[in-house]
């Protein structure tokens, strides 16, 4: 066989993009879309962001987000506006909410697909989607209203329209860039064009690409940019300016500074320095930082060992055939004079090197910007998809080039067959761990209310998103039976064969288990966050409220109304006003972190109470109903002692009213 013809062969190697796209489908409908519809809306960051959506819908304003009536500042707008839309069309519903989020998933799948396959094939192609839809961290960070998946599909777009623009000069494709960065302005702010520059100016001045500046389109696209991304801003600066005379950075009441001080300065330049107020947010340990990473990206991760020693192999010819002259030397043709279209080999050639360049860039400026600044574990998912092209590149092409016997291979198989052992050895190990919760709580009850079966670690004072998977317990496994043992069944066969297959050299086969695995794990994960309902979010005792209630009828939060914003949104169009909150308005000590600059602005609707003022007004007028969480829970009891009705208490929350039910 010629070498030309083993290169031809490389390219078909994977599966059609008829059946890569139809096996795709499948697995997006399993995990994400089928996913849509539970759990309801969560507390806190989840119901609070699509309350800001709610009154888009409702107002029409689509400048000013409000939470519970009150100025809400700190994101950019378009998140919020794609779920106002669906609200038009679907409903005020969990569905509706993060519909955008599963759909810039299937987004970043479709670009990791078209641009793997420019890069390296079918096969990575195939890979690389896969690898979106089927790895860890990007399906467990869109369970809630966050704006990362958007930004990452928004980024991913603009640099493979960048890249793609460079190779084929067609200038359709730098305004598509120019337009996908205000638009990922729009979702996240300033870090969008950080992030993006952070890699292509490197790859300008590496490449000698930079003279060709002018087909960037720098003067017309930045118009573009700017007609998209520059009227919210002006706006909303405009509808939201400074009042009264603050200083420093601690609003006071009737004194806080506008939209603009707060959005740039607070929210961008204090919040990466550590200095924003209120200081509501934790830092992931330096360790623990990388080495989630494992976690996020698993089961792909596990061939990230084997990205980097083929990365430190090739570091003396990193810059080969990534320069413009590339591959237009005399000796380079006689070396590739065997080949049928040497042309579309050097342009292939240095699409992939020029590909490893700018993703590598990408996401290694993301993950070392967030070891820097502030962090959350999902702040690094912009880096993700990158990390999982260069994978299924590395993948794909250590299978096709031993399977072909094309020369010698960069890597050796033994990094794959490794690596798949790590898994069945991983897999082992979780369902035994699965094996002891299931056998720990064999004779106790199914428990719906998994809450009560929880220990309370506090672990990163709740800052971090995943604080809650500390607290699983033993029994708490009485609620998970069914999730607990779909996961333990596949991690316990999926890995091992998988690599059965690996050994025989089936590499398609056992890279498409391993993914067929991580889906069966994931939707098993999807059925326990749901039996979490009852923690995660505060429904039932909204739709008590609604069962039980008037519209006249009065709802009070002792104490910020992040610990129940499910209820205000599920009972928003019933009752038809805000909620009162038992806490001090714009508050010295950053209480209320979601509300506190919106509550300093004058016009603030007065729903603040104090303890004294509740006092007062409980059993008074129209029913009132009180919520409050359990660290809370006392002070309500001693506030107002004989004066509760129990209504219903679900995990760590209580409902109450101030007068007997009929």
């Amino acid at each position: 066989m010629t070498t030309q013809s083993l290169q031809e062969n490389r390219t078909k190697s994977g599966p059609s993009p008829l059946v890569a796209w139809f096996s795709l489908a499948l697995i997006f409908a399993a995990v994400y879309f089928a996913s849509l519809f539970t759990p309801p809306l969560q507390d806190d960051v989840d119901a609070g962001h699509a309350q800001a959506s709610q009154y888009m819908a409702e107002t029409g304003d689509l400048v000013t987000l409000h939470i519970n009536g009150i100025r809400y500042l700190e994101k950019p707008p378009l998140p919020y506006w794609f779920a106002a839309a669906a609200y038009k069309v679907f409903g005020e519903n969990v569905f509706s909410t993060h519909l955008a989020n599963s759909l810039a998933v299937l987004g970043c799948a479709w670009i990791a697909y078209l641009w793997a396959f420019r890069a390296w094939g079918r096969r990575a192609a195939f890979y690389a989607a896969l690898g979106v839809l089927t790895a860890v961290g990007p399906f467990l960070w869109t369970r809630f209203s966050i704006p990362e998946a958007l930004l990452s599909f928004l980024l991913l777009f603009a640099l493979y329209s960048f890249l793609s623009g460079l190779e084929s000069q067609r200038p359709i494709r730098f305004y598509g860039m120019w337009a996908a960065l205000a638009l990922a302005t729009l979702t996240k702010g300033l870090i969008a064009p950080v992030f993006f520059l952070a890699a292509a100016i490197p790859l300008l001045a590496l490449s000698g690409q930079w003279r060709r500046w002018r087909d960037l389109k720098p003067f017309s696209g930045t118009l573009l940019f700017l007609v998209i991304a520059a009227p919210w801003h002006i706006l909303a600066g405009l509808a939201n300016p400074t009042q009264g005379h603050p200083v420093g950075n601690h609003p006071t009441p009737g004194n806080v500074h506008g939209f603009w001080y707060f959005y740039f300065l607070n929210e961008h330049v204090f919040r990466f320095l550590g200095t924003r107020w209120p200081h509501d947010y934790n830092r992931m340990p330096i360790a623990v930082y990388w080495l989630a990473h494992l976690v996020w990206l698993f089961p792909w991760s596990l061939f990230l060992p084997a990205l980097l020693v083929v990365a430190w192999k090739t570091r003396r010819g990193w810059l080969q055939h990534l320069r413009r002259d590339a591959g237009q030397t005399v000796d380079f043709y006689l070396d590739h004079a065997a080949r049928e279209d040497v042309a579309t080999y050097v342009a292939r050639l240095k699409f992939r090197v020029r590909t490893n360049w700018l993703l590598g860039l990408y996401a290694a400026f993301i993950l070392l910007f967030f070891s820097l600044s502030t962090n959350q574990e999902y702040y690094t998912f912009p880096a993700w998809p990158a990390l999982l092209i260069l994978i299924a590149g590395l993948l794909a092409n250590t299978e096709e080039r031993r399977s072909n016997d094309e020369g010698r291979p960069l890597l050796s198989l033994a990094w794959l067959t490794g690596a798949q052992a790590v898994f069945a050895i991983v897999g082992v190990l979780a369902a035994l761990a699965l094996g002891w919760g299931l056998w720990e709580s064999r004779n106790l009850p199914f428990v719906s209310d998994i809450g009560t079966l929880l220990a309370h670690r506090d672990v990163g004072d709740y800052t971090l998103a995943t604080s809650h998977f500390f607290d699983l317990t033993g029994p708490s496994f009485a609620a998970l039976r069914l999730p607990a043992s779909l996961a333990a069944i596949a991690l316990l066969i999926g890995p091992a064969v998988s690599w059965w297959l690996r050994l025989k050299r089936k590499h398609l086969a056992a890279t498409t288990i391993l993914a067929l695995t991580s889906v069966i794990f994931l939707v098993a994960a999807h059925i326990a966050f749901a039996r979490f309902e009852p923690m995660l979010s505060s429904k039932q005792l909204a739709d008590a409220i609604l069962a039980k209630g008037s519209p006249a009828d009065t709802f009070i939060i002792y104490g910020d109304q992040s610990d129940a914003s499910s209820v205000i949104f599920y009972t928003h169009n019933f009752l038809r006003k805000p909620a009162e909150l038992v806490m001090q308005p714009c508050s010295p000590y950053g209480e209320g972190s979601s509300l506190l600059w919106g509550s300093c602005w004058p016009d603030a609707p007065k729903i603040f109470l104090s303890e004294d003022q509740l006092r007062q007004q409980w059993g008074t007028g129209e029913r009132k109903w009180l919520f409050a969480q359990d660290t809370k829970q006392q002070k309500v009891q001693q506030l107002l002692t004989g004066r509760l009705y129990p209504v219903q208490s679900i995990a760590d929350k209580a409902l109450w009213t101030d007068r007997p039910l009929q």
